[in-house]
């Protein structure tokens, strides 16, 4: 049975699922998932778990991600994004300089409004499926924070290269609009990338049809690792919570628990008894 952690670079037309629905013929392995859903328009890296692995997902759909992509002004649409109906023209003159002091005031710790099509759900249901059937509802705003929001502009006028580093659940496409608005005006995204997820770069992604799978371990590099002895280590195949000194820890975790092979044998989690860890997901077989 396939099991491991890849990185794939999605390509424009498919979505997430029908990446995941790809990798499983790849593989001969149903149990396959990904961290952090692309739009279908979008490339670039999408993360995913194979057999257990599909368990450590959660971790990795919490890393920072980086895009790059462009916005054009002047334009807006029904989806934020090139693929949606135009539903207002502005016109508009953006400078160099009125941009990027828009995009500083994106930057940082802000509140965002989800857009409507999206995956997020309210009442149970998906956004987008209610967008599909021209319903819109109020979307609270969540806190996201955009560590870096870069733009440059190109050869047209009207078009600005963007690039984003932001926390997970960051809509670029709601930036981009946001951004149109601080001009006066309207804009949306076009050519989203994402570049990065975490410290997993383009540089390690393969296509979905050549997928290389990496030992589990290599998932959360990310996060601090602990590596523990023989006898710990069985009693974390039990799934036992332990103490901060006994497992030799130290921050808000979570911690990667390797053994002297390095290999992922769970991930361990602030509990909720002052002083103690415990498990989050066992990876490791009790012998």
């Amino acid at each position: 049975m396939a099991e491991g952690f890849a990185v794939v670079d999605k390509a424009a037309g498919l979505t997430s699922h029908d990446v995941v629905a790809r990798a499983r013929k790849v593989l001969s392995e149903r149990r396959v998932g990904h961290a952090g859903t692309l739009d279908p328009d979008a490339t670039g890296i999408l993360l995913l778990g194979v057999g257990r692995v599909t368990r450590l997902l959660r971790f990795l759909t919490a890393l920072p991600k980086t895009y790059t992509g462009e916005v054009v002004f002047g334009v807006e649409t029904s989806t934020l994004d090139a693929s949606g109906e135009v539903v207002a023209t502005y016109e508009m003159h953006p400078q160099p300089e009125a941009v990027g002091a828009a995009a500083e005031v994106l930057t940082g710790p802000i509140m965002q409004v989800p857009p409507m099509v999206s995956a997020l759900k309210v009442d149970g249901r998906r956004l987008h499926a209610l967008a599909r059937e021209g319903i819109e509802v109020e979307r609270e705003a969540r806190p996201v924070t955009v560590h870096r929001f870069e733009v440059a502009p190109t050869g047209d006028p009207l078009v600005y290269a963007i690039t984003v580093e932001c926390s997970s659940g960051t809509y670029v496409r709601s930036l981009a609009s946001d951004l149109g608005h601080h001009l006066g005006g309207g804009a949306h995204l076009r050519a989203l990338r994402r570049t990065a997820v975490g410290s997993f770069t383009e540089s390690e992604a393969t296509s979905v049809e050549d997928v290389v799978l990496a030992p589990a371990a290599v998932a959360l590099r990310d996060y601090p690792r602990v590596e523990v002895s023989a006898p710990v280590a069985a009693a974390i195949a039990h799934g036992k919570a332990m103490t901060r000194h006994d497992l030799v820890v130290e921050g808000d975790g979570p911690w990667a628990v390797v053994d002297a092979e390095g290999v992922l044998l769970a991930v361990y989690e602030v509990g909720s008894a002052v002083g103690v860890v415990k498990p989050a997901v066992v990876l490791a077989s009790a012998g």
